[in-house]
């Protein structure tokens, strides 16, 4: 239950005289929000503004195990390995009730200390490079979902339109809408900026001043920063960072956003026009010397943040020319776009995965499978120019005839016979979906 020092904190707005307005701000702020924590009354308080912009007391609405119950089910919706402890999701789930009291507790008497991180290393998308993962346990993720549950819509009323990454209701597809827009009116100098191991550089002390510039529950604010101090734990090496949130966390979007908010207001203050998506971001700009500035100001703000752009990752782009730029996947070059070659690199890998000549499941389960990676990739790309989607139909029913031709005992790669044999009809029967049957189908549900 709310307590009625709560009530009085929060109700003690700073008083926009618009009361429609704040009515209306409280309902697009509900799709956000966690109903188990987000009482239409707290939304009011929150579009109103509470008294000197920070919530005082919210360690309690995360001790709360209806907040908690509602966390480990959104943990368990994400899936993922087990932590440290090798607790599965399957383990934490057979004690339950009894998990979620034990929890519960430990946060209310202030006794929970969180388990090490597990790092592993998975490779970046499209190329040898790899990059680390952070793996909690499943008790921290529960936990450290119960605090974005909590955190959250505190600071999404502040965030930037313009930024999208591991927002809700928000995507990459919007992102690149967003790009897209600004490139047909005709602005193409743009500014593509990465900052460099952004997640494991994030200065500590003040990420935490930008957390409580908005919650002064120091209860809360030092749970936070326990997950910050975890242990780290890799092979036979352990150590406490000094900096970064660990990629893998689940708060760990939520805070890195925090920290590059400032960033967003300050580039549209200078009247700049920037999409982000995490620390992956553009500035679109109507001429070079434009740009140079945007990048400019940029380099002068990151500098000041503790933090370092990328010296090959970001440079100044034309993208009406050849070289054309990416964003999130696509490559937008001379009018047009098409998915990267880091992309279909990335496609191919996985495609190759599910169908190795030695594959043991019968051809059912293997279309079925790459019908999972295709559909997937189609979704996401689907709003690309030309035949770069369509030219892979060929390349996946070709690597098909190599299994069955190595099932029949013919070693060697697929020639005239084998295409006779196993025609692009004969895999059509066997539910082989491809790129060109999906976008005729989108085609024909227009009509």
């Amino acid at each position: 239950m709310e307590s009625e020092r709560d009530r009085q904190m929060e109700d003690k707005s700073t008083g926009v005289p618009d009361e429609a307005k704040q009515v209306e701000q409280a309902a697009a702020l509900r799709p956000i929000a966690e109903p188990c924590v987000w009482t239409d009354r707290m939304l009011m308080a929150l579009a109103r503004g509470v008294k000197g912009g920070k919530w005082y007391s919210v360690i309690d609405k995360v001790w709360k195990p209806e907040t908690l119950r509602r966390a480990f089910e959104l943990v368990k919706q994400k899936g993922g390995a087990a932590g440290v402890d090798e607790q599965t999701i399957e383990d934490f789930e057979r004690h339950h009730d009894a998990n979620i009291e034990r929890i519960s507790r430990n946060i209310r008497e202030e006794t929970y200390e969180p388990k090490a991180v597990k790092r592993t290393w998975i490779p970046k998308p499209g190329g040898a490079e790899e990059r680390p993962l952070g793996i909690p346990t499943i008790e921290d993720r529960v936990i450290q979902m119960a605090c974005k549950i909590v955190l959250e819509p505190i600071f999404e009323k502040d965030f930037a339109e313009h930024s999208y990454g591991f927002r809700p209701k928000r995507s990459a597809k919007d992102a690149l809408r967003h790009f897209d827009g600004l490139l047909q009116e005709g602005a193409v100098w743009v500014v593509d900026a990465d900052i460099k191991s952004y997640f494991d550089e994030i200065p500590h002390r003040q990420l935490m001043e930008r957390v409580s510039q908005r919650v002064s529950d120091g209860r809360m604010l030092e749970l936070v920063e326990t997950f910050l101090d975890q242990e780290v734990v890799d092979g036979d090496d352990r150590w406490r960072p000094d900096k970064g949130t660990p990629q893998g966390g689940v708060i760990s979007p939520l805070l890195a956003n925090i920290y590059l908010n400032p960033l967003d207001h300050h580039m549209a203050e200078q009247g700049y026009e920037m999409i982000r998506y995490a620390d992956d971001f553009v500035v679109v700009c109507a001429t070079e010397e434009e740009a140079k500035e945007a990048l400019h100001v940029i380099e002068t703000w990151v500098n000041g943040a503790e933090l370092r752009l990328h010296p090959e990752k970001t440079k100044l782009v034309d993208a009406s020319g050849n070289e054309g730029v990416h964003f999130l996947g696509y490559a937008f070059k001379n009018g047009v776009k098409v998915p990267r070659e880091k992309a279909k690199k990335r496609f191919k890998e996985k495609i190759r995965a599910k169908t190795r000549r030695t594959e043991g499941h019968s051809l059912e389960t293997v279309i079925e499978e790459v019908n999972e990676v295709t559909e997937s990739w189609f979704e996401y790309f689907k709003h690309s120019c030309g035949p770069g989607l369509t030219s892979l139909d060929g390349w996946i029913r070709n690597r098909l005839r190599a299994i069955l031709k190595q099932r029949a005992g013919k070693p060697g790669h697929p020639g005239p016979a084998d295409y006779k044999r196993w025609p692009n009809s004969f895999f059509a029967k066997c539910g082989l979906s491809t790129m060109a049957g999906l976008r005729a189908a989108i085609h024909r549900s227009l009509f």
